[in-house]
């Protein structure tokens, strides 16, 4: 691979080979590697001008150098870009005497001859004295494929283009050559992990299956929601294969086997077959115990939790799944292998615990701005998105709002909103935390009651 002065190294290259042929069959030509001119061929002394007009990326190193990064955006390998590059060289000289021409056919007969840039042809132009200045750190030599250069065909219909649209000069005598492939490498280095070691593979005959999320109060009720899970909710996960395959004496047996000072009764231990223990429920990165398993129930109350496991529960539209540690392990160090139950979606609804009015300000046309400061049950993270509704509470074209939440430099419990232009009057609160939104309580008529807050 290449550094980013790869490119400028090919440039240098041909210019220094072709500057050292032409020169000797044509006294006092120069080569330069500026855009094409107009200059009176006429005129001007021989010379011969190699500007690079284009750059693409190279087919069969771009495929190569497919999915880089893992979804979340790590390196996975050493980035790169193969490029091919593509030069116009313009002759100049005195038409009468065909300069031009004889200086096309000394570059043509250049090239031909050497159309791979060697190692040495490039580090000789790298320590040259004309180059060194800015050129002397470049690694093109090192780069495993070797750069060619090539003729590439190109019709008068593209020569007008190129010389109409990038020029914008009088055509003058030119030809096109191609110089592949340029690999340059990115500076970020990528992380390799180490390689696996043994591939083996298990089967469990009786997967655990869960077919249905319920509230608790819901369970002999089948017309009411279940979507409406709260944070002191009591949930039944209902399924199959729920329960573990080693009860608890079974399991301290099996440890007892394992660390035994018997080498014989270790590896017999390590040799029987994978049962699943106690399972944990994951929700969205949350892992937390549940209370009560069976093989067809999992009793899960959100409201008996550690505060540990709280402080990781987050609010919205996530997923729920079951995780089976799987025991024995052949020795102390192996990780620990799991087994998962499908996955069910999984909406855990926030609860307003009290909203304030903060820093009034009176807009004198009847409207007010503020701060609305909502405290919710949960740690609300940093890159959640929060929306604040407000909808006011009157029979006559109740006003309604939408507010985002104020950026947070923290993890917490209390969410800022700066509302703005809303009318006085008391207004029903309730936020929305990544798609799931605060319930509303409802008072003895049947109507919504809180919770509410006053602005004006």
């Amino acid at each position: 691979m290449s550094n980013h002065l790869a490119i400028a190294t090919v440039t240098a290259t041909i210019q220094r080979i072709v500057q050292a042929a032409v020169q000797e069959d044509i006294d006092g030509t120069v080569v330069t590697t500026a855009r094409p001119d107009n200059q009176d061929g006429g005129a001007t002394q021989p010379r011969v001008n190699i500007y690079m007009y284009q750059a693409t990326p190279n087919p069969a190193w771009r495929n190569s150098d497919l999915r880089i990064r893992r979804p979340k955006g790590e390196l996975i390998k050493q980035a790169q870009a193969g490029l091919n590059l593509y030069y116009l060289m313009t002759f100049y000289g005195n038409d009468s005497e065909l300069e031009p021409q004889r200086l096309l056919g000394s570059t043509l007969r250049t090239l031909v001859d050497q159309p791979i840039l060697t190692p040495e042809m490039i580090q000789e132009t790298v320590n040259s004295s004309r180059y060194s200045s800015y050129l002397r750190n470049s690694n093109l030599a090192e780069q495993v494929e070797r750069v060619t250069i090539t003729p590439t065909k190109m019709n008068t219909e593209e020569l007008s283009k190129i010389w109409s649209v990038f020029f914008q000069t009088p055509y003058i005598l030119s030809f096109a050559w191609q110089g592949s492939a340029v690999l340059i490498e990115g500076a970020k280095s990528g992380k390799r992990l180490l390689p696996v070691r043994a591939r083996e593979f298990y089967s469990q005959p009786n997967q655990p299956m869960i077919s249905q999320l319920i509230l608790e109060d819901n369970a002999n009720n089948r017309n009411l929601p279940d979507s409406n899970f709260e944070a002191d909710s009591n949930i039944i996960i209902r399924g199959q294969n729920l329960n573990s395959e080693l009860t608890d004496e079974q399991l301290a047996q099996l440890e007892q086997e394992l660390n035994s000072p018997i080498a014989e009764v270790r590896e017999n231990a390590s040799k029987k077959p994978l049962s699943r223990i106690q399972p944990g429920i994951k929700i969205g990165e949350a892992k937390i115990t549940p209370q009560n398993i069976t093989k067809t129930e999992i009793i899960l109350n959100l409201a008996s939790l550690s505060n540990e496991e709280r402080n990781l529960l987050r609010t919205g539209t996530q997923s729920l799944q079951i995780i089976y540690p799987l025991v024995p392990k052949r020795f102390p160090s192996e990780p620990t292998r799991i087994i998962s139950s499908n996955i069910l979606p999984f909406v855990l609804c926030p609860k307003v615990e009290n909203v304030e009015v903060e820093e009034l300000e009176d807009s004198e046309n009847g409207f007010y701005s503020a701060l609305v400061r909502v405290r919710v049950d949960l740690v609300v993270g940093i890159g959640q998105k929060v929306l604040l509704f407000l909808n006011e509470r009157s029979i006559f074209s109740p006003a309604a709002y939408i507010f985002s939440a104020n950026s947070r430099s923290q993890d917490t419990n209390d969410v800022v909103f700066t509302v703005r232009d809303v009318k006085r009057g008391e207004y029903l609160a309730r936020v929305q935390i990544d798609g799931a939104e605060s319930l509303l309580n409802v008072g003895e008529n049947q109507k919504y009651v809180s919770p509410a807050v006053v602005i004006g």
